[in-house]
């Protein structure tokens, strides 16, 4: 890994040159929403290529999640709107929020950076990293070696990215350019066929996401059907729709740790509801 990451630092110039010259590729609208598409590329054309900046030291989630089994983990996410419910707390301190999160045993923060559809900002992810110890995950519609570099300069150890906005290739390009920076990389499928392009690619932290991209539904039954498909090495985290610690019981089994948004950034007592989700799995 360091001989990849002095190789991808040595010869930064070139691969971000020949990644302008690329355009997004968005395999499949019928998984997502043309008008996501379309103002994402518009956005990334737009973006300033940053230098490449040292990254963040925390843990390896990869690794936190390998070894600490005992309980079902919580990535905390900072969100202060979605396409699904609109405004879900505008008014959010992100930063005292996050260390809430933190403080309650939450393994990663999750921070949404998306403007136009979640209302997040880059911004958001550098405040919070600087602010934790912890890992946090840049959440965002990432098509562009240029939103992964901008990441990692915010201080993100992990970022997304979606099986089902990509070709294969693209994606393989984009997990590789991030874990050749030394970044972690969830990999969000919705179906069994996104899951399976995630085992070839070689995914380590594989994440089952139970909303519809085009109708927004939720159905927590599609972790607990994708979870007769997992393989032995990856780590695997159950996205959306849980809000109870019952909604968290069902998937603990089969999953090593859960993503929750809504239900935190709603809660009366936040810490109450992190530990709440930690399910005991003995």
């Amino acid at each position: 890994m360091q001989q990849l990451l002095k190789e991808i630092v040595d010869n930064f110039d070139v691969i971000v040159s020949n990644s302008k010259e690329r355009k997004p590729l968005f395999v499949s609208l019928v998984n997502v929403p043309i008008h996501l598409a379309k103002q994402k590329a518009k956005e990334v054309e737009k973006m300033e290529l940053e230098s490449l900046l040292p990254l963040r030291e925390t843990y390896k989630l990869y690794d936190y999640l390998k070894n600490n089994t005992q309980k079902l983990q919580v990535i905390a996410e900072v969100k202060k709107a979605s396409p699904s419910l609109g405004d879900i707390n505008l008014e959010v301190d992100i930063v005292k929020q996050a260390k809430t999160y933190q403080d309650s045993g939450a393994c990663m923060i999750s921070v949404l950076t998306d403007p136009f559809f979640f209302k997040g900002n880059i911004d958001y992810l550098r405040q919070i990293s600087s602010q934790v110890k912890i890992p946090t995950l840049a959440k965002d519609f990432i098509i562009d070696e240029k939103q992964i570099i901008r990441s990692r300069n915010a201080g993100a150890s992990v970022i997304l990215l979606i099986v089902a906005a990509l070709s294969e290739k693209r994606l393989k390009e984009l997990y590789d350019f991030a874990t050749g920076l030394g970044l972690e990389v969830l990999l969000e499928t919705h179906h069994l066929s996104e899951l399976e392009v995630a085992h070839r690619i070689g995914a380590k932290i594989i994440g089952v996401n139970n909303r519809n991209l085009v109708t927004f539904e939720t159905d927590i039954n599609t972790s607990l059907a994708m979870s007769t498909h997992f393989k032995e090495g990856p780590v695997y985290i159950s996205e959306s729709a849980i809000f109870t610690k019952e909604d968290a019981a069902l998937v603990a089994p089969f999953f090593n740790g859960i993503l929750v948004g809504t239900a935190l950034m709603k809660a009366d007592n936040v810490s109450e509801k992190v530990k709440e989700l930690q399910i005991d799995k003995g």
